[in-house]
């Protein structure tokens, strides 16, 4: 994590640079190559596009917003000291570069010279350390709205320094070890002083806010004092709100709509000579979790005999063409040596032994229960309809609920009133991110669950500052959840993406992203 990470755009430059080298013949030919190289990219610059989106933002407020779904379009507005490139590094941002010291007590971020917020305003160390301290809780006055994740309990201060050559930056002191706190350090650097976040958002991203009509649109424009050169390409990007993927799929027959992502597998054949189709993966875990204080679920082994009962192979061929990642705990290979891949096929498709499990759990015939799914998400929807049919084959009879998002945050996650739920969890780049919920006191840890095992190990993974250490105590964490059925997991789901023929440039990141600075007209 120490390593100093190149900026996503150097790939670009390094491939114009071959190009030149490439080129034969007299200097003027070689002048004339370059002539074409630079009209090509200036070719690439203008235009506006419309990407369509199947639920409300929940606040325009970077520091306020729970949704993965607002999260992804607010990436275009907002940075952090750090953000994620396509490749899962965190590249410098507003900062310029960072350091982490060996003991992981203190973190330092050299300010970038001359990165402006959208209202005009240059970025001071000032706004550094209020948009820190904001998020992290540590403001004398703290606004109640502001989603402060628990990590933050490990920050002590939060100080400007300066540098030996007399550069500005801003120094976090912790009060215990900690080397993945680098992910959360993509929190949102916003102005100070700034009282309109909610209704005008103000950020230093490539695009700048314009308007917000709630149930219709969000419309942001390109950023002409952006830090970083070249991009954006695109004059003007609108995330357009539908009702559902049904809604949307009928807006991208008509032409109306340039972007779509998660399509459901027909959809995709159906568009494919309309549209090129990307394919990527969502970066969810997606699963059947389960309210752990609900009987039958409080029984392990009505749990594992849920996971006997479920061909999760034939979900993936059915609901995505067989595309998707089949996983066995609450992490996905995007976490690279952190996920444990051994585990996807703990549990194998056994119906006999589902049975087998039921008798011995007291439900010899089965049992009833509601599943909870959000609508506006379509592959939950249709993992949840294939679910419903195979538990039919042990006896086991599954209803299908869908509620609005807004329904699922208030009632599941918040009320954690349900029985079962399918939906796709995101994560930032730290392995405790995705695991945390498991403590049986994580304020989000919406399906009740508790293990004691897991909870005296999570605090040894999370503060251990030996790499491999860090890597097997999460294996373990991992196989806990596995063994325990703490839910029902089921994939990293297939991403297919509708994109406009003309337009070129979309990237997959292995975060919940829609990233349109790259994008741009062929």
């Amino acid at each position: 994590m120490k390593r100093r990470k190149q900026l996503f755009f150097l790939g670009l430059l390094l491939s114009c640079m071959i190009a030149l080298c490439a080129c034969s013949g007299s200097t003027e030919n070689k002048g004339n190559d370059q002539k074409e190289a630079e009209n090509g990219e200036a070719s690439k610059n203008g235009g506006s596009v419309i990407v369509g989106i199947t639920n409300d933002l929940d606040s325009l407020d970077p520091h306020k917003a729970v949704a993965a779904g607002t999260k992804e379009v607010l990436f275009n507005i907002f940075e952090g000291l750090v953000k994620p490139d396509k490749d899962g590094n965190l590249v410098p941002a507003v900062a310029s570069d960072y350091k982490i010291s060996e003991d992981g007590m203190t973190y330092t971020f050299f300010l970038r010279d001359g990165v402006k917020f959208h209202n005009g305003a240059l970025v001071t160390v000032d706004d550094v350390i209020y948009s820190l301290k904001r998020a992290t809780g540590l403001l004398e006055t703290s606004d109640p709205e502001v989603r402060v994740e628990s990590v933050f309990s490990c920050v002590e201060s939060i100080n400007a320094i300066t540098t030996e050559d007399g550069k500005q930056a801003v120094e976090v002191k912790l009060n215990q070890p900690n080397i993945e706190l680098l992910s959360y350090f993509t929190i949102s650097i916003i102005p100070k002083d700034y009282t309109e976040q909610a209704t005008k958002p103000v950020g230093t991203g490539p695009f700048r806010f314009v308007s917000y009509s709630p149930m219709v649109s969000i419309v942001m424009e390109k950023n002409p004092d952006y830090y970083m050169k070249g991009v954006p390409y695109l004059d003007e990007v609108t995330f357009k709100i539908s009702a559902n993927t049904d809604a949307a799929f009928m807006e991208l027959r008509a032409g109306t709509i340039d972007i779509f992502q998660q399509l459901t597998y027909e959809q995709a054949n159906e568009l494919k000579d309309l549209y090129s189709i990307e394919i990527g993966h969502m970066n969810l875990v997606q699963a059947l979790f389960l309210n752990h204080k609900a009987a039958p679920f409080d029984n392990l082994k009505v749990r594992q005999a849920l996971c006997y009962a479920i061909d999760r192979q034939m979900i993936l061929d059915i609901v995505a063409g067989g595309n998707g990642t089949i996983i066995g705990s609450n992490m996905f290979p995007g976490f690279g040596k952190y996920y444990d891949e051994t585990l996807a096929n703990y549990y194998t498709y056994d119906v006999e032994k589902a049975k087998q499990l039921l008798n011995e759990a007291g439900y010899p015939d089965g049992f009833h229960f509601t599943i909870t799914v959000p609508s506006n998400y379509q592959a939950h929807v249709d993992t949840a309809q294939v679910i419903v049919e195979q538990l039919k084959k042990v006896g086991i009879t599954a209803e299908i609920k869908l509620v609005e998002w807004a329904s699922w945050i208030s009632d599941v996650y918040q009320g954690r009133n349900y029985e079962s739920t399918i939906v796709g969890l995101d994560s930032n780049l730290s392995p405790s991110d995705i695991v945390k919920r498991y403590e049986s006191t994580s304020k989000n840890n919406f399906l009740n669950y508790s293990n004691s095992q897991f909870d005296s190990l999570y605090p040894k993974a999370y503060a251990s500052v030996k790499d491999e250490e860090k890597v097997e105590l999460y294996h373990q964490l991992q196989r806990i959840l596995t063994e325990d059925v703490a839910s029902v997991y089921i994939q990293d789901p297939a991403n297919l993406v509708a994109v406009n023929k003309k337009l070129a440039g979309y990237q997959f990141y292995p975060v919940y992203v829609q990233d349109m600075s790259t994008v741009y007209y062929k």
